[in-house]
C-alpha cells in the first residue's frame, strides 16, 4: 500500500488488533477504507516508526519504503508470531516472509550454515537469527532493521529493539505486583478478557482450537463468556492410544461451556501421511513432533472458520512445563555436591538400561508413594544421568532443552553456536530465582522458533489465521509482575491461571495430568515408518550431502530399534533434516 503522500510504501503481513484505538488517537477525518493496512500506514508516517511500532497492539512483519530518505524499515511483532527472513545475496538485499520466496530470486546463493544446522540437531528448531542458509538471518521479535540503500551491499544497522522481553521480565520482578492474590486475578481477568475481545473481532468465521487443557479451555470460556449468547466454534483432534488422546478431556470441557464443538479422530496412517507435506511448510529443517496433529487440527478448523484462538504461551508465562520444577528440584538436591561425585552418580544410574529400571520400578510401584510412579522411568533416569554433571544452573538448563549434546559431532565441519537467547546464559535475566530465569530464556528462543513457527506454518498451509490472546504484550508484562508463588505453587505450574479457570469450568473437568500435543513417535519409529526412516539414514544417504558423520546416528539408531533407549527425538531431528534436504534437492 502506498501512502497518500507518496512518500512511503508498505508491506504487511498480520493484524493490528488496537486499529479501531489508533484511528481515533490519530484524529483524520476521511479514510480511504476499513483495513488495518491503511491504519499502520498512516501511524508510521504520523509517528515514526518506532513510535507507531510501541502503540501497536498485534502480530505483524512490516517492510517500510520511504522513498524520500532511501531507507528500508524492516520490523517484527513483539513475540515473534510472524515471521520475517533478510539477508545480503549477490550484492542484493532480499527480505520476505518465507525462504521459498527468497529461493526464487536469482541472486540467492541457497548454500546451507553448517552451524545452523548444528543448532538444529541440539534443539530440534533453528533459533533466530539463524536460518539453514548462509547470509540469511530471521529478524529478532520485537525488532526493527533500517537498511541504506545508497550505502551498498552488505551494509546495514544491527537491529534494534523497539520492545524488550528480556527487560520486562528483569523490571517486572524488580516491580512485582502489590495486589493481594484477588486483585491479582481480578487484573489476570481482565486483561486476558481484553486479548481475547480484541483478537475475536473478524469479518470471517472464527473459532478456538481446544485441547482441554488450562491454557486452550482458558481461552475458550472466556471466548464463550463474552460471546454474546452464540456458541462459540471449538476444534480438537484425537489419537487413538492411551496417554495421546485429549479428545475426550476437550469434550467434556465443550459440553460445560455450551460450544458448538468439531473433533475429528485420526490413524496413524492419515497422521504419517503429513510427513511428506513437512520439509515445505516450514521452510527449513524444523522437527517438533507435533507439527503433525498440529497440521491435522489446522486442517479440521478450516473446513468452517478462517481465524482460530489458540492457548499457546500460558507454559511460558505461567510456569506451566516440568523442567521449571524438575530442574529446581535437582538442582536444590545436588548442586552442591562436587561435580566428580554427582558424575560418578550419572555412571551408576547408566549401568543399567532403562529397560531393567522399568522392571525394577515395575516391581517396587505398589510399594511407591503416586509422587514416585512414572510412565518409563528407565528413560527418566538415563535423562538425569546426561544433566548431573552440569557445573552450573545455566548448564542444567541448557542440559534440559537439548537434544543432541554434542551436535558438533554430527555435522562435518560444524561448530556449536549458541542462539541469543542461550547465549544469554554467560550473562543470565537478572531475575531472582531459576525457574523465573527458565522461563524466560524459554520464551526468548522455544517459544518464537519452536512453538509459534509449528503453529504459524501448520495453520498457513490451510490458509487459517491463528491468534494468541495470551502473547499480547501488556498481559505479558503483568504476568512477569507477579511473584513466583502466584505461578508455581505445591508443586504444580500455572496457579492463577488455573483459578481464572475454576471461575469458568469445574476444577474437576481441567486438573489432570499436562500430555502435550504429542505423537507415539517411538512406536512408528519401530514400526510403520522405520523402511522410510531406514532409507533417509543409510549411510550412503546421510554423507551425500557431505553434511553428517552417519556413525553417531546409526548407534543411536540401533539402540532405539533394539529398545535399549528411546531416541525418537533426537533421531527425528535428522529425519526431518533428511526429509528437507530430499526436498529440496531439485532446488540446490
Amino acid at each position: 500500500m502506498v501512502s497518500e503522500s507518496g512518500r512511503f510504501i508498505l508491506v504487511f503481513n498480520g493484524e493490528i488488533y488496537n486499529q479501531n484505538e489508533l484511528r481515533r488517537e490519530l484524529g483524520r477525518n476521511a479514510w480511504r477504507g476499513h483495513s488495518d493496512t491503511e491504519t499502520l500506514l498512516v501511524a508510521l508516517e504520523s509517528w515514526g516508526v518506532e513510535a507507531a511500532l510501541e502503540k501497536c497492539v498485534g502480530m505483524f512483519a512490516v517492510v517500510l519504503w520511504d522513498r524520500e530518505e532511501r531507507l528500508l524499515h524492516l520490523a517484527r511483532d513483539r513475540m515473534g508470531e510472524k515471521p520475517l527472513y533478510y539477508g545480503w545475496q549477490g550484492g542484493v538485499f532480499l527480505f520476505a516472509s518465507e525462504l521459498k520466496a527468497m529461493k526464487d530470486h536469482p541472486a540467492f546463493e541457497n548454500r546451507i550454515d553448517r552451524q545452523a544446522l548444528a543448532l538444529f540437531l541440539r534443539h530440534n528448531y533453528i533459533p533466530a537469527p539463524w536460518s539453514i542458509y548462509q547470509g540469511i538471518r530471521k529478524l529478532l521479535p520485537g525488532t526493527h532493521l533500517v537498511v541504506e540503500a545508497d550505502i551498498g551491499s552488505g551494509a546495514a544497522e544491527a537491529p534494534r529493539p523497539y520492545w524488550s522481553l528480556r527487560s520486562a521480565a528483569e523490571q517486572g520482578q524488580k516491580n512485582l505486583f502489590e495486589g493481594n492474590e484477588t486483585e491479582a486475578l481480578e487484573e489476570l481477568e481482565r486483561l486476558l478478557t481484553r486479548s481475547v475481545n480484541g483478537q475475536t473481532v473478524a469479518d470471517v468465521p472464527l473459532g478456538a482450537f481446544l485441547s482441554g487443557g488450562v491454557d486452550s479451555s482458558t481461552v475458550v470460556a472466556l471466548m464463550q463468556a463474552n460471546a454474546g449468547g452464540h456458541p462459540v466454534r471449538t476444534f480438537t483432534m484425537g489419537f487413538e492410544g492411551e496417554g495421546y488422546d485429549e479428545a475426550q478431556q476437550a469434550r467434556e470441557v465443550a459440553k460445560y461451556l455450551g460450544t458448538d464443538h468439531t473433533e475429528l479422530y485420526v490413524t496413524a496412517e492419515e497422521a504419517m501421511a503429513v510427513i511428506p507435506r513437512l520439509p515445505f511448510l516450514y521452510d527449513e529443517p524444523f522437527a517438533d513432533s507435533s507439527q503433525i496433529p498440529t497440521f491435522l487440527v489446522a486442517q479440521l478448523a478450516r473446513r468452517r472458520v478462517t481465524v482460530a484462538l489458540s492457548g499457546d504461551g500460558g507454559d511460558e508465562l505461567f510456569g506451566g512445563y516440568n523442567r521449571y520444577f524438575w530442574g529446581v528440584s535437582i538442582w536444590r538436591r545436588v548442586g552442591t555436591l562436587p561435580v566428580p561425585l554427582r558424575s560418578a552418580l550419572a555412571s551408576i544410574l547408566t549401568v543399567f538400561p532403562p529397560r531393567a529400571w522399568n522392571a525394577v520400578f515395575g516391581i517396587l510401584g505398589t510399594f511407591l508413594p503416586p509422587q514416585w510412579r512414572y510412565a518409563n522411568p528407565g528413560d527418566k533416569l538415563h535423562k538425569l544421568a546426561e544433566i548431573l554433571p552440569a557445573k552450573t544452573r545455566n548448564d542444567l538448563y541448557q542440559a534440559l532443552v537439548s537434544f543432541w549434546k554434542e551436535p558438533q559431532t554430527l555435522v562435518s565441519g560444524g561448530r556449536d553456536l549458541s542462539c541469543p537467547s542461550l547465549s544469554a546464559l554467560a550473562a543470565p535475566p537478572e531475575l531472582p530465582d531459576f525457574a523465573h530465569r527458565m522461563m524466560c530464556l524459554d520464551f526468548l528462543s522455544y517459544l518464537p522458533d519452536d512453538i509459534l513457527v509449528k503453529v504459524d506454518r501448520a495453520a498457513m498451509g490451510v490458509s487459517l489465521e491463528t491468534r494468541i490472546p495470551f502473547l499480547d504484550h501488556r498481559l505479558v508484562e503483568f504476568a512477569w509482575r507477579l511473584p513466583l508463588a502466584m505461578k508455581i505453587r505445591d508443586g504444580q505450574g500455572k496457579w492463577l491461571l488455573r483459578q481464572l479457570l475454576y471461575r469458568h469450568v469445574p476444577k474437576d473437568l481441567v486438573e489432570r495430568p499436562k500430555m502435550g500435543f504429542a505423537i507415539p513417535l517411538d512406536a512408528w519409529l519401530r514400526g510403520p515408518l522405520r523402511e522410510w526412516a531406514e532409507e533417509l539414514l543409510a549411510e550412503e544417504c546421510l554423507r551425500r550431502e557431505g553434511l553428517f558423520n552417519p556413525l553417531p546416528i546409526h548407534r543411536k539408531w540401533g539402540e532405539h530399534l533394539s529398545g535399549k533407549r528411546n531416541w525418537a527425538y533426537h533421531l527425528w531431528g535428522v529425519l526431518m533434516c533428511q526429509a528437507w534436504l530430499e526436498a529440496n534437492r531439485g532446488t540446490r
